[in-house]
């Protein structure tokens, strides 16, 4: 007897086949390569990648890794190999850039292909965490830059790496991540609220010249992701994250969002971290995670529209999406619908049910 069908499974595929569609292009027509245009419809500067979004790329290849864990075919791996060539053709000068979240971010999906499913790139990883454990230096007491040659330490740059480097777990690795976490809980959460702040920006000496007090929902996800991964004593840490997220970054259970461009990205990006909360943590607000991925997930569901292909989500999930030569056309924007849709079919696989009432 075969299972029921998946509810929320069905919708992660709806989702991975309308931005497979409407965004997917060869690089320069190079056999064997993908990639995903940024914006949609495409002109001629999308459809040429003159623009690459590198970071949304590596986003790209998680979402396709989710969607192969989810329901595998050998199409799916195919394509992921397609995605890794064309994410290095397209950078031209090899596997890294001058951003360290950016490097961090295709470190973390390369890693999963080789784990996942057997598409290894040992070197470019290899390549990639030399690069980010060159990145950490003393000033403003620790940390990772945000770029290079820059005065910003920011947990865009900082999270992705700790994930990355307790995922790599090696002795020295796991050390470098729970130093990150601490230097981040020690520099840049806030008392009262429970959650990071953005980053900070330091003087040539070293010293701390100004903090970047936002809250954005992308920093609280990436060190949920470690504390989550670390385990162990960063589990309170988790746990307090989960509730300063769903006390001032929810609004009845949906995740905020930040518009289009990069902040497209930044809620899926949590989401993808409360489902490994919910799956992972040994704390009461695994509940509450998983509450959370699901209450997004529905409602990057009910506020669709159609467009050519299927649906085309917003960049606030709790409003309706709109037609046009907004947000919605942009990669970021589509893959954090996806994602989010991943997550939630990832619990519902897992059995895990919505518990808020």
């Amino acid at each position: 007897m075969t299972s029921p069908p998946k509810l929320l499974a069905a919708r992660a595929g709806v989702a991975e086949r309308a931005v497979e569609s409407r965004h997917l292009r060869r690089v320069w027509g190079v056999p064997g390569t993908a990639l995903g245009a940024v914006a949609w419809p495409p002109g001629w500067p999308a459809r040429l990648h003159v623009r690459f979004g590198y970071w949304w790329q590596a986003h790209l290849l998680d979402c396709v890794l989710d969607a192969q864990l989810r329901s595998p075919k050998d199409a799916r791996v195919a394509l992921v190999q397609r995605l890794v060539r064309g994410i290095r053709v397209r950078n031209l000068v090899g596997w890294t850039n001058d951003y360290y979240d950016d490097v961090a971010w295709l470190g973390l999906a390369l890693l999963r292909a080789e784990r996942e499913v057997g598409i290894a790139k040992p070197n470019a990883i290899a390549t990639i965490a030399d690069r980010l454990r060159a990145g950490w230096t003393d000033h403003g007491g620790g940390g990772i830059w945000w770029r290079r040659d820059d005065d910003f330490k920011n947990v865009p740059a900082n999270g992705p790496a700790a994930i990355l480097f307790a995922r790599l777990g090696a002795r020295a690795d796991l050390a470098r991540a729970r130093s990150i976490v601490d230097w981040v809980e020690d520099n840049l959460a806030d008392p009262e609220t429970g959650l990071v702040w953005d980053g900070l920006h330091v003087h040539p000496d070293g010293t701390i010249r100004e903090v970047e007090k936002n809250f954005y929902t992308y920093c609280q996800g990436v060190v949920l992701g470690a504390c989550v991964e670390l385990g162990g004593r960063y589990q309170d840490k988790a746990a307090r994250i989960i509730d300063a997220v769903d006390k001032h970054l929810a609004t009845d259970g949906v995740l905020r969002g930040h518009g289009g461009g990069d902040g497209g990205l930044f809620s899926g990006i949590l989401a993808r971290y409360l489902a490994q909360a919910a799956l992972r943590l040994d704390r009461p607000q695994a509940a509450r995670a998983a509450d959370l991925v699901f209450g997004s997930a529905n409602a990057v569901w009910a506020n669709r529209t159609a467009v050519v292909s299927g649906p085309l989500f917003g960049p606030e999930w709790s409003e309706p999406a709109v037609k046009g030569n907004g947000p919605e056309r942009d990669l970021s924007v589509q893959l954090g619908g996806w994602m989010a849709l991943e997550a939630a079919a990832l619990l519902e696989r897992d059995g895990i049910p919505p518990s808020r009432s």
